[in-house]
C-alpha cells in the first residue's frame, strides 16, 4: 500500500527520537469539512475552535488511523475521528468523523458520541469505543448521558451494538479512559475490560452475554507516595489518580490471558488472571488472585501500555515524566534492570499519550503536551501534537527487552547402527514433556496470531511465565539512573500549578 512505502520513506523532523519516525504533526487539530463554506460557518458559530481540541487516543486498522478528541472545551465537532492511511500523504492531515458527522452530535445519547478517550479495534473487525456521555473537565462537567459502550463493524462502519453500563457499575466519582479486548476462542468469546481511575475499579464485559459487573480491589488505589509530578517544566499533584493502563498478555497454557494494571499515581505494576475477570461469581472472594508484579522505579509513572500478542511477550508502555516509551520482557522479572527506555525525546515526546501495536507488528504512538494544554498554555506558532511510528523489532532492538536469538539444536553425527535388543520405555519416559508447551497451546486456535518460524526470521519466541498464567514473582528493585538521549528540552513559559488535572 502507499502508505507502507511512504512511512519506510520518512525522515525524522525536528524531533530528536532515535527509533520513532515522526508521521504526523500539528500546531493545532483540525476537521476535514466538505467544504470551505461549511468549516467557515462552524468556526463563526464556535463549532469548531481549533485550539481547544487536544487528541488522546489513537488505535491502527488497516487503511484507518484513529485518533480521539475529548469534549473538555468547545469547538469539538466531533470525538472519534481517523485519517486515511491510504490518501495522499499530508503531514498535518484533517481529521475525518467516524463513523460520521451525524454519529458524534453531541447530546445524542442514542445515535451520537459525547467524549471518547482510548479506542481498541479487534481481529473481528470491531471497533470497541466507550462514551463517557460528559462535556467539560473538572470542575464543570456535565453528564449528558450515561457510560455507554459502542462497538463498530469496521468493515460497513456500522454500529452494532450500545451497551449501557449497569448502575451498580458506576459510582459517583466514575472516570473510565481505557479499554482492554479479551478475545478467547470466537467472535463471541470476548470480554471487555474497562479501568475506573477515580472510582478506583474494573468493569468487565461479556459480549456474549451482554453483561457487565465490577471488581473492586486496593490495587486500584494510588499509592499517596508517589503522587507528585514534573512534567515540561509544570510541577502538579495526581494524588487521587488511580487504576489506569491495562493491557493484556497472549493467551496461556490455560486459556486465559493475564491482565496487567497499574494505578496513574503508582510506580507498581499488578496483574490477574482473565479466569478471575471472566467470572461474575468473583466479584467477591478473589482478593488473593490480584498479583504484584513488581515496581518500575522512579519516574515511573505510567497512563498506557500495550502487549505484543504474538509469541514475544514483550510490553510497552509510556514513561510520563521522562518524555520516554519504556519495555518490559515478561520472561524476565519485573525491575528497574529489566526495564529499558526504547526512545526518548524531550521535546517532541512530552507527554506520548497513547501507544498501540498493530497487526503488522508496527507501534503507534502519539504525544499532546497534556498538561501544558491543561494548566498552563500551548505555543500555537510550535508543533503540539506528534504521531510517531516504527517496527517493534526496531524499538527492542539492543535492549534488555529483545527476545533472545533462535539457536538450532546440533545434531551429533550420525553414529552406525549396532544391533540392539528391544527395550520398552518407562512410563516416565514414554509421557516426555513438550520441548515449547506454550507453542502447541497458542497454535491449537484458529484465533491466534500466526507463529514466527526460524525459517522466515532469526529469532525464536521466548516463552515467559505469563503463558502458564503464573504471575512473575517481586524481587524488589533498585534504583538506577536511565539515559536520556540528547535533545533540547521543552519547558513552558506558563503559569506553573498544583492544582489536581482532571482528564
Amino acid at each position: 500500500m502507499a502508505w507502507k512505502f511512504l512511512l519506510l520513506c520518512l525522515v525524522p523532523l525536528a524531533s530528536a527520537a532515535v527509533k520513532f519516525q515522526e508521521t504526523y504533526s500539528w500546531n493545532a487539530m483540525d476537521w476535514n469539512y466538505p467544504d470551505q463554506a461549511s468549516r467557515q460557518q462552524a468556526i463563526q458559530s464556535g463549532a469548531l475552535i481549533p485550539e481547544n481540541a487536544l487528541p488522546v487516543g489513537i488505535e491502527r486498522w488497516r487503511n484507518k488511523l484513529f485518533v480521539s478528541v475529548p469534549r473538555w472545551r468547545p469547538g469539538i465537532p466531533a470525538t472519534l475521528n481517523y485519517i486515511p492511511l491510504d490518501a495522499p500523504y499530508n503531514p498535518s492531515p484533517k481529521l475525518t468523523p467516524y463513523p460520521s458527522w451525524q454519529g458524534n452530535e453531541l447530546g445524542n445519547c442514542e445515535s451520537g458520541l459525547n467524549t471518547v478517550y482510548r479506542i481498541k479495534a479487534d481481529k473481528c473487525d470491531r471497533l470497541w469505543v466507550l462514551d463517557t456521555g460528559t462535556y467539560g473537565y473538572d470542575p464543570n462537567v456535565t453528564n449528558l448521558c450515561p457510560y455507554a459502550l459502542n462497538v463498530y463493524d469496521l468493515k460497513t462502519d456500522q454500529r452494532i451494538r450500545r451497551y449501557v453500563f449497569r448502575p451498580e457499575d458506576i459510582v459517583s466519582t466514575t472516570f473510565i479512559a481505557n479499554i482492554a479486548i479479551d478475545m478467547g476462542s470466537s467472535c463471541d468469546d470476548t470480554y471487555a475490560y474497562f479501568s475506573d481511575e477515580l472510582g478506583y475499579g474494573l468493569i468487565a464485559y461479556s459480549w456474549e452475554q451482554n453483561k457487565s459487573w465490577r471488581f473492586s480491589h486496593s490495587y486500584f488505589m494510588p499509592d499517596p507516595l508517589v503522587g507528585d509530578f514534573n512534567i515540561a517544566g509544570l510541577n502538579f499533584q495526581w494524588g487521587a489518580e488511580g487504576i489506569f493502563g491495562i493491557t493484556l498478555s497472549p493467551i496461556g497454557l490455560d486459556g486465559f490471558r493475564t491482565l496487567y494494571f497499574s494505578p496513574l499515581s503508582s510506580h507498581t505494576e499488578f496483574a490477574v488472571s482473565t479466569k478471575i475477570l471472566r467470572d461474575e461469581t468473583k466479584v467477591t472472594g478473589s482478593y488473593k488472585d490480584f498479583k504484584v508484579v513488581g515496581s518500575r522505579g522512579p519516574d515511573g509513572h505510567t497512563t498506557s501500555k500495550v502487549m505484543d500478542d504474538g509469541s514475544f511477550g514483550v510490553q510497552l508502555f509510556n514513561l510520563i515524566d521522562q518524555n520516554a516509551i519504556g519495555c518490559w520482557n515478561s520472561a524476565l522479572s519485573y525491575k528497574p534492570q529489566n526495564i529499558a527506555i526504547v526512545d526518548k525525546d524531550d521535546v517532541g515526546m512530552v507527554f506520548p499519550v497513547d501507544i498501540k501495536i498493530d497487526d503488522d507488528r508496527n507501534v503507534w504512538m502519539m504525544s499532546d503536551r497534556m498538561p501544558v494544554f491543561l494548566e498552563a498554555e500551548l505555543d500555537y506558532s510550535d508543533i503540539n501534537f506528534r504521531i510517531y511510528t516504527a517496527p517493534l523489532d526496531t524499538l527492542l532492538q539492543g535492549t534488555v527487552c529483545e527476545p533472545e536469538p533462535y539457536r538450532p539444536a546440533v545434531i551429533p553425527p550420525q553414529q552406525p547402527l549396532v544391533p540392539q535388543a528391544p527395550q520398552v520405555p518407562q512410563v516416565s519416559q514414554r509421557l516426555a514433556p513438550l520441548r515449547y508447551p506454550a507453542l502447541a497451546a497458542v497454535t491449537a486456535s484458529p484465533l491466534r496470531p500466526k507463529l514466527y518460524s526460524p525459517t522466515s526470521v532469526q529469532s525464536r519466541p521466548t516463552f515467559s511465565s505469563f503463558s502458564q498464567n503464573v504471575i512473575p514473582k517481586n524481587n524488589g528493585y533498585v534504583s538506577i539512573d536511565f539515559p536520556a538521549q540528547p535533545s533540547v528540552s521543552y519547558f513552558t513559559n506558563g503559569p506553573r500549578s498544583s492544582k489536581n488535572l482532571w482528564w
